[in-house]
């Protein structure tokens, strides 16, 4: 199964060989266009720092559920959703899900007080809460920089992939936004209903997913063909994919997978999907193949983002949107 997704090596990218980005570019079109997911190898994040956030989203979610609760999730999609406490309204299959059985605590960059989109509480622009564990916060930073970095040094392959200037998305991307989910995924019995899921088959909103490797199964795609298979989990790899807002920005050329999970592992498995997106204010007009005049209206992340999740994810108790796989 690891063959039917490709596996890019960002070790000449790292290193600044010649010709790293256009092969690499032409690597990535081919994911997008055949697959939808793509493996990277060398990706620069050390294991120790994925295995610390793994141990934080273990670590958190042992707490009491009132002192998850005290950080429940607000309108910025920022903090704890509750077990069961969201449903994939319309999901990527068309199948009637029942809630899905995870829980979750989102968070995005961390801006200082007195950050003028904090200021003006703009959608989606809110304050980080933390829970009372001594270093989880400077885990969690930590941990969002090294994806941040990574998907920022990933840019100029998505460019080329596009035959565009590998700087292309430099301008959009300053200070991009971005959503660490930690999820909590219990064993889900075999008498388990058909129609019940981790999460139900779905496609990310995002730019770009980072998906660290999880050593307890679950996960799984859906090819175009629409045969479903488990993803693999080659060592030392990471997995990414794109969303709605990639594919729409390509105006629809690149694929935006859908994908599911499963646990009928027998144990507790967790989750740090890294979301990552243009900044807040950039204007995505979609990029045609000819220059043409696209598909769809150009648009700007929070109103992506209101619409998108207003349609497909429902908060139970909140109607609170939410990001994502």
């Amino acid at each position: 199964m690891a063959d039917t997704i490709p596996v890019l090596d960002l070790g000449p990218l790292r290193d600044g060989a010649p010709g790293a980005i256009e092969k690499l570019g032409a690597e990535l079109r081919h994911a997008f266009t055949e697959v939808g997911f793509y493996f990277v190898r060398n990706h620069g994040i050390s294991q120790d720092l994925l295995d610390t956030t793994f141990a934080e989203a273990e670590r958190f979610h042992a707490q009491s559920l009132d002192a998850k609760l005290a950080l429940k999730i607000n309108e910025h999609n920022m903090g704890y959703m509750p077990m069961r406490g969201a449903t994939t309204r319309v999901n990527a299959v068309g199948e009637v899900a029942l809630p899905n059985a995870n829980e979750a605590v989102f968070f995005k960059r961390e801006l200082a007080p007195d950050h003028p989109d904090l200021v003006a509480n703009l959608r989606f622009r809110g304050a980080n809460q933390w829970p009372a564990l001594p270093g989880f916060r400077e885990n969690i930073l930590a941990a969002c920089q090294a994806f941040e970095t990574l998907g920022t040094s990933l840019l100029p392959l998505y460019a080329r992939a596009l035959d565009l200037p590998a700087d292309y998305f430099t301008p959009f991307f300053q200070e991009p936004m971005y959503t660490l989910r930690m999820s909590h995924y219990p064993q889900q019995e075999p008498t388990a209903p058909a129609n019940e899921f981790g999460i139900a088959p779905h496609v990310d909103t995002s730019f770009m997913t980072i998906l660290a490797q999880n050593r307890i199964p679950g996960l799984s795609l859906r090819l175009p063909n629409g045969d479903w298979f488990d993803a693999p989990a080659p060592e030392g790899a990471l997995l990414i994919n794109g969303g709605m807002l990639l594919r729409r920005w390509t105006d629809k050329r690149f694929l935006a997978t859908p994908h599911r999970v499963i646990n009928r592992s027998g144990r507790e498995r967790y989750a740090i999907p890294f979301f990552m997106d243009a900044n807040y204010h950039a204007v995505m007009a979609p990029i045609t193949a000819d220059g043409s005049v696209g598909r769809e209206e150009p648009i700007i992340y929070p109103d992506f983002m209101t619409s998108y999740q207003r349609t497909n994810f429902h908060h139970a108790a909140e109607k609170v949107e939410l990001q994502g796989a």
